[in-house]
């Protein structure tokens, strides 16, 4: 039952106590639950019903008093999510959505962006704890980061989302990185690419250790190994794709395609192959890996991994809410999205000069820095 802070003073008010919602229900004519869904101005609720609630609620003098009734159920329909790397585009296109999918069961975000490293870890605990969110979505851990360890002894409910810790079972939202880089391995080679560079993401997170792991399983499977001169790692923004590509591009056998871990690593690449003066894909083709949507830019027209960003967030926000509400707690649960191909203009068969036979001309220096 919600409590009210008002005095009953429409004609249908009862007498001797404090109007509920329950009472606003039964003027209305309508069940409690379509009637809290109404005055939290849930998206599912028809403006018709809405109205209908708010002439009830305004008859009776009821005003629901959010504060008393957090204090009454212990929450406050507030969760928060964790990204530690704003630098990529790729975590905003989540924020939308999950923000979408909580409210349309009551509740409210709060965006936490501190790093979680180490002993930075208890901060944002405390920081979490201080703003009595009823759960968060880890959306960029490490393998190793102590955050998931710290919130299951506070046990607050948490999801993860994209990524995945080691040694902390919980609910997760992920696609399948080493299926999805499978295929693009596979796509390189059976376009006849034989040099084949390829940029992945840090070893301690659990999308780069997985996605190098399918694209080395993907050329194995053709028999082609992957040296460790045409391999660079990095973080998932530009800067990694651009520095990297000079380095590659530098081999006495550079490579004829380049596979990117991120689109903002692929773009990073793509600028700097430009700077060298060659073309993508005629002189070295490029794959990236999210699809966001400037990787459809006329500019790029990239080939990537689809990753269905919208459909994962909804997904995690769903995960938590059951699992706050939950009387029981279920186990944890994990939901695997599959990715596909898109193919784009950035990837297509090597040059006659690089089809494996013998190295492509070296590129020209860039004549300015990035």
């Amino acid at each position: 039952m919600e409590p009210a802070t008002s005095s009953p003073t429409g004609r249908g008010a009862r007498r001797g106590g404090s109007v509920t919602s329950h009472d606003v229900a039964r003027l209305a004519g309508l069940s409690q639950s379509t009637v809290s869904r109404a005055l939290r101005n849930d998206p599912r609720v028809s403006e018709a019903t809405r109205l209908r609630v708010q002439a009830a609620a305004g008859e009776l003098g009821y005003v629901p008093n959010v504060t008393a009734r957090n204090l009454v159920l212990r929450e406050t329909r507030m969760v928060g999510m964790v990204v530690t790397d704003m630098r990529n585009l790729y975590y905003p296109n989540l924020i939308a959505p999950f923000h979408e999918e909580l409210a349309a069961h009551g509740y409210r975000m709060v965006l936490f962006t501190e790093q979680v490293a180490g002993e930075q870890a208890p901060l944002l605990l405390q920081s979490l704890v201080d703003r009595g969110v009823d759960g968060a979505v880890l959306v960029t851990p490490t393998l190793d980061s102590p955050l998931p360890g710290e919130l299951a002894r506070q046990k607050l409910p948490f999801v993860y989302l994209t990524r995945e810790a080691e040694g902390v079972a919980a609910d997760a939202v992920v696609i399948d990185d080493a299926l999805g880089a499978s295929l693009v391995a596979a796509e390189i080679v059976r376009l006849g690419h034989r040099r084949i560079g390829a940029i992945f993401g840090p070893t301690n997170t659990s999308t780069g250790v997985h996605r190098e792991r399918g694209f080395r399983a993907g050329l194995r499977a053709a028999g082609i190994e992957l040296p460790d001169e045409v391999v660079r790692r990095g973080e998932y923004v530009d800067a990694t794709g651009f520095s990297a590509m000079q380095e590659l591009m530098a081999l006495d056998s550079p490579p004829t395609v380049v596979a990117c871990c991120s689109d903002l690593v692929a773009v990073g690449v793509v600028n700097a192959a430009r700077a060298l003066g060659l073309r993508v894909p005629e002189d070295v083709s490029v794959t990236g890996w999210d699809d966001l949507p400037l990787a459809a830019w006329e500019t790029f027209r990239l080939t990537t991994v689809h990753v269905p960003m919208n459909d994962m967030a909804h997904a995690a926000a769903r995960l938590l809410v059951e699992r706050i509400e939950a009387s029981i707690a279920p186990p944890p649960r994990r939901v695997l999205f599959e990715p596909r191909l898109v193919p784009r203009a950035t990837l297509a068969p090597p040059s006659p000069a690089g089809d494996g036979s013998a190295p492509p001309a070296r590129p020209r220096r860039p004549s300015r820095g990035r």
